[in-house]
């Protein structure tokens, strides 16, 4: 990373989450000015309190991404330069259960944040966070592309598609490239795929479940042992956000489109290897079992094709997955022993910034 951070004013929608609270640590230790907007931390723990986040942030707003008028007066009250759209409903089964919530939030969400960006003159750049779940799945064995046509079979994955489709009418209508000298906003979307790392502790995520288990010593139940994910440790597309940020911020529309952030194709595995891995690196006590009984549709298979990022924004995965599996066992090891949680974030963190140099 450069010193194009310092003394940025950045707006963070979504901070008290887990993908937030690494965003907003390694923002501030760049020297970036942060404000963060959301809900009460979804968890208890929370990365977000062990390592409090909020105590460096310029401003902490508690309140719902669906209410317009307060997240208007948010942005527009702390005059960021670039907006960083996380808030979100992110669980699949969840979207099963309250499929209203979901689609409110994820579509009038980014909505509400698009108009407030529009009120504020000082956003130069935006770049809305969605999922590698936004595309139309159809079991292909290669990656996605940015091209592809959206879709997601359940509410939480279309959900997202039509947030991307809320990105695009925005850009068109609001923020065109041909008109960028009028509004000076460039306006791009994230694609990321599994992301895991220490401090998750979401209900229905397979890393979360598995580190409660062994903390707990309890037996490991997982749903689709079969089903093959693109992990990639929670740096890495963080890394990507603010790397495509830098670049909207620098260089305006020549960036403002869709990005797929995923990890190398040897890492996109089954549930059952990623258990496994986790189990040996753990070395304590620790089995698991193939839970029988019905449950939602998920994907089988899925995985991005990050060619674009490599080649127009020099951005690749750093991490191979044992190394993010061992960096997430250390993290819960060290929390296990009453460690100084964000102490042990910023060490990662800097362990991850060692290895982009070093490749």
């Amino acid at each position: 990373m450069t010193d194009f951070w310092i003394n940025k004013r950045v707006f963070i929608t979504g901070h008290t989450g887990f993908k937030g609270s690494w965003l907003c640590l390694w923002l501030t230790q760049m020297g970036a000015k942060v404000a963060g907007y959301a809900l009460q931390p979804p968890t208890s723990p929370s990365l977000f309190e062990l390592c409090n986040i909020e105590g460096l942030l310029e401003k902490s707003t508690i309140a719902d991404i669906r209410d317009l008028e307060s997240i208007k007066k948010a942005i527009s009250d702390f005059k960021p330069e670039i907006v960083i759209h996380m808030a979100a409903q992110p669980l699949v089964r969840d979207s099963y259960i309250i499929p209203v919530d979901t689609y409110s939030i994820n579509v009038m969400g980014t909505v509400n944040v698009f108009e407030a960006v529009r009120i504020t003159e000082s956003v130069k750049a935006v770049v809305n966070v969605t999922t590698d779940k936004c595309y139309e799945n159809n079991e292909w064995e290669w990656g996605y592309r940015e091209n592809e046509p959206l879709g997601g079979y359940d509410p939480y994955s279309n959900s997202k598609a039509c947030s991307e489709l809320v990105t695009s009418a925005y850009r068109n209508s609001f923020f065109n490239r041909e008109k960028y000298n009028e509004h000076g906003v460039a306006v791009a979307s994230a694609r990321a795929g599994n992301v895991i790392g220490g401090g998750d502790w979401a209900v229905d995520r397979l890393i979360p479940d598995c580190i409660r288990s062994l903390l707990q010593e309890e037996e490991i139940i997982i749903r689709n042992p079969n089903s093959i994910r693109p992990w990639q440790h929670v740096l890495e597309p963080l890394s990507g956000y603010m790397l495509l940020a830098e670049k909207l911020y620098m260089h305006g529309t020549q960036y403002a489109e869709g990005w797929n952030f995923g990890p190398s194709d040897y890492d996109a595995k089954p549930v059952s290897w990623i258990v496994n891995k986790i189990c040996d690196i753990w070395g304590e006590k620790s089995h698991y079992r193939i839970d029988g009984s019905q449950n939602p549709h998920e994907a089988h298979y899925l995985k991005l094709d990050c060619s674009k990022a490599k080649s127009h924004l020099n951005w690749g995965p750093r991490w191979k997955l044992e190394k993010t599996l061992k960096s997430i066992v250390l993290w819960t090891h060290k929390y296990r022993e009453g460690a100084d949680m964000r102490q042990v974030c910023l060490e990662q963190i800097n362990d991850y910034v060692t290895s982009c140099r070093l490749q």
